[in-house]
């Protein structure tokens, strides 16, 4: 929308979640505190989750697969419509950045808990969001167009100079995205990448941008509303990551200064200004840790997974105030209300299993318990007796400390962690113990190859000598 015109004000008195799992139940949470009641669209495989019983009511809207179900943007709105509902949150992944949907919750007389299907239209192409980004000054990684074929694009990877990464414009995760590191490897890394991109987003269209090595994945969370007003409420450290999936996050970032920090924030803001962005959203860039550069690397038109951690820094709760500007009000903040205090830690606990390649660990949770106190949060959908349904994201819960400094947060955490109860699947919470004991990340001093190129193949090197001792008849 446009900020000449005035902003409209919209009672949402019901509201339809068109998610699961954990952020289901944090959308239900929010809703409570501001007097809202609920409605939450469920799969066959998720009538018995915590969403459900949760909420003030609940739909069944098709079968466990995500394309009959928590996919089918008809189905979605005709359930939103049928229980009386005023407005939707789509919460993150599943249909939250498509401009479709959002076009849809509208045209349907719902409001949309989210920014304006142009706004996602903008940011989700990744060669539009450099352009805009570029527009309004924002530091941008060199790189290309949209290029059609390896024949094409290879002039230009020399130009910009190897290595280099070919990228899926509609992409995001890791898939459409190829590291090349030299002309040779360029045609069939560019073929592989293009046939990912298809096949995961369905359009191959890629561009290419040159390659740092040793980077940080730093984000801005950013927050506007109809009156043009736009806020970012500090950064986050995302660089704990393997295949390009976020691992732990934190804020601040123990690698900024104040001045980039600085930068970066009015940086995210221009942008967000730029395309008349409302709601919260997260404005991300990579850091080349051998210099403090950043760049441009895409804007997430949602509330993002890691958002606790700015919540618990800043006091604010995002998600209410999501809801509170998608019905016409403005921020209840400005920039100098923003006072950011401590350090906040987030552990992603998947039910994975570290030590078998991260390989799925689906089924019944027989037990459950997470500690609570001062500084401890733990967002999740799970109880004993939940069953963990193969046809999603392995996302169990978010672990989430705060504490007055960054070396207090990591020992917070690493009893948090310990005092974790899940019976049933294999989850990921030791390999997060094992992450935050290591002198790297006590040093800040991760970036985003290094759980794969260090942390990891120490592991593996560890764990072989345990076993070799072992089979010696030595003490291991």
């Amino acid at each position: 929308m446009s900020h000449d015109a005035p902003a409209v004000r919209h009672d949402i008195r019901r509201l339809f979640v068109a998610n699961r799992g954990e952020i289901a139940v944090r959308i239900i949470r929010a809703c409570r505190s501001l007097g809202i009641e609920t409605v939450v669209g469920v799969s066959e495989a998720d009538v018995d989750s915590l969403a459900a019983r949760m909420a003030d009511e609940s739909v069944v809207i098709g079968p466990p697969q995500p394309i009959q179900s928590y996919l089918r943007v008809d189905v979605l709105i005709d359930a939103a419509q049928r229980s009386r509902c005023d407005a939707v949150h789509p919460g993150y992944g599943f249909l939250s950045e498509r401009a479709a949907f959002a076009r849809a919750c509208g045209e349907a007389g719902l409001i949309f808990i989210g920014p304006t299907p142009e706004a996602i239209e903008s940011m989700g192409d990744k060669i539009t969001a450099v352009g805009l980004a570029a527009k309004a000054k924002v530091p941008c990684v060199p790189g290309s167009g949209a290029v059609a074929d390896p024949t094409e694009g290879l002039p230009i990877a020399v130009e910009i100079g190897f290595p280099v990464l070919v990228k899926a414009s509609a992409g995001g995760g890791g898939r459409g995205m190829r590291v090349v590191r030299s002309a040779e490897e360029f045609p069939e890394a560019f073929r592989a990448a293009s046939t990912e991109a298809r096949s995961a987003f369905g359009d191959p269209t890629l561009y290419i941008e040159k390659f740092i090595a040793q980077a940080r994945h730093i984000e801005i969370q950013v927050m506007g509303d109809q009156f043009g007003n736009v806020v970012h409420l500090g950064e986050r450290e995302c660089s704990t990551q393997r295949r390009h999936q976020k691992l732990i996050e934190e804020a601040p970032s123990p690698a900024l200064g104040a001045q980039a920090r600085r930068a970066m924030g009015q940086a995210a803001v221009r942008l967000a200004e730029n395309v008349d962005y409302v709601g919260a959203g997260t404005v991300e860039f990579v850091v080349d840790d051998r210099d403090g550069e950043f760049y441009f690397l895409e804007m997430n038109t949602r509330i993002q997974v890691e958002h606790p951690v700015t919540e618990m820094i800043s006091g604010r709760d995002l998600v209410a105030e999501q809801i509170r500007v998608a019905s016409g009000l403005p921020l209840s903040f400005t920039q100098g209300d923003i006072v950011l205090q401590g350090h906040s830690i987030e552990c992603r606990i998947n039910a994975e299993d570290a030590d078998r390649g991260f390989a799925p660990s689906p089924g019944l949770v027989s037990d459950w318990s997470a500690p609570r106190g001062e500084g401890i949060r733990v967002d999740t959908h799970c109880y004993p007796g939940y069953t963990v349904s193969p046809y999603y994201d392995s996302l169990l819960a978010k672990a989430i400390v705060h504490a007055p400094t960054r070396a207090e947060a990591i020992e917070k955490m690493r009893t948090l962690l310990a005092a974790l109860r899940v019976d049933g699947p294999t989850t990921t919470a030791a390999f997060h113990r094992a992450v935050l004991a290591h002198p790297d990340f006590s040093d800040g001093a991760v970036t985003t190859r290094w759980v794969e190129d260090v942390f990891l193949p120490s592991r593996s090197r560890g764990a072989h000598t345990r076993q070799s001792l072992t089979e010696a008849g030595a003490p291991a």
